[in-house]
């Protein structure tokens, strides 16, 4: 299948800034895998939406607050965002401006509390930096780091939680799994209460997710590796829920993807920890996911693939030409779909 398959037409006033006031205010398209029926909801309404017996996986990675923003040692601005952390002090990173950051170049962030020495490059233009600090990293961050929004957000973001889900508890991601950010803590209250078993996991979240698809036969792209960990409890109460003839429904593409990275051909679940690059794309046979609540993705997308190899690529795009008729919210702080 060819990357342009996956195209569509997307006005960019529809491309949502910021968040709304009420998390679970945002609205929930239906889609219905099997026939393509459409149903306009709001995402309020997911306890009725979900079955007693159902299980809900949703992904607790919390993003690090991972851009910097500093000077280099000779003078001139410089901006990284954290992607992984290879031990030792040192990260691959994106670097801005990329000509200017080059090996042997020396960082400064904020009044000097951390330097950083750049090292090398890495796979896809990144940079290898070593940071150099005195008390514990993380704090440091916390302080002196900004929430890494997508390049489409052009808003700045007033209250930084917002970009993080209420569940969010593992620290690791660059980049928020935004179907979760419609959930409070009452939602989730309620869904349990729904007799929906309610589960976590956590795949940190790489910058490679939103990175464009430049191969022109699908087939040929390559996934980034990604970290996951599906605890004991996670993986019994999947695999009880898949023989108790339950659905598994996941929050996000995130989700989606460690649930078929570590389940086997009858969709059981195994407790693990380690990395995925899996590419779900049409054709892709679901071992364990049976829906999905996701977010709306960008044109010519891996994400959009994935959900083409759910619902179908026609019934996708229908489905989000009515979106766009129905002037939908799209992407991180847009509105939602409901795959089942």
């Amino acid at each position: 299948m060819k990357t342009s398959d996956f195209n569509y037409h997307l006005p960019e006033e529809l491309i949502a800034q910021t968040p709304l006031q009420r998390r679970d205010e945002s609205r929930l398209l239906c889609l219905d895998k099997l026939s393509g029926a459409l149903e306009h909801r709001r995402f309020y309404e997911l306890p009725r939406l979900l079955r007693a017996g159902d299980c809900l996986v949703l992904n607790d990675s919390r993003v690090l607050p991972a851009r910097l923003i500093g000077r280099r040692e000779t003078g001139g601005a410089a901006e990284i965002v954290l992607l992984r952390d290879r031990g030792g002090g040192v990260w691959e990173c994106l670097a801005r401006p990329g000509r200017r950051i080059r090996p042997g170049s020396r960082l400064i962030f904020g009044d000097g509390q951390l330097e950083a020495e750049v090292l090398g490059e890495s796979d896809g233009g990144g940079r290898l930096i070593k940071f150099e600090f005195e008390g514990i990293f993380m704090e440091l961050l916390e302080a002196l780091g900004r929430m890494p929004l997508p390049p489409y957000i052009k808003a700045e973001l007033e209250d930084q939680e917002r970009y993080q889900t209420v569940y969010s508890r593992e620290s690791g991601s660059a980049a928020a799994p935004t179907a979760g950010l419609h959930f409070t803590d009452e939602l989730l209250d309620e869904i349990r209460a729904a007799g929906v078993q309610v589960c976590f996991l956590t795949l940190h979240v790489g910058l490679g997710t939103f990175r464009p698809v430049k191969a022109e036969n699908i087939e040929e792209h390559h996934m980034h590796s990604e970290f996951c960990v599906i605890p004991e409890k996670t993986a019994e109460a999947v695999s009880r829920t898949k023989r108790a003839g339950g659905r598994v429904v996941a929050v996000g593409t995130t989700s989606c993807r460690t649930l078929e990275s570590f389940s086997d051909e009858n969709g059981a679940l195994r407790a693990s920890s380690g990395w995925t690059d899996i590419f779900i794309y049409p054709g892709y046979k679901f071992k364990c996911m049976d829906a999905l609540i996701t977010n709306f993705h960008l044109p010519q997308s891996t994400l959009i693939m994935l959900i083409s190899a759910l619902a179908g690529r026609e019934r996708v795009l229908r489905a989000y030409e009515e979106a766009v008729r129905g002037r939908y919210r799209f992407f991180s702080f847009g509105d939602s779909m409901m795959i089942s």
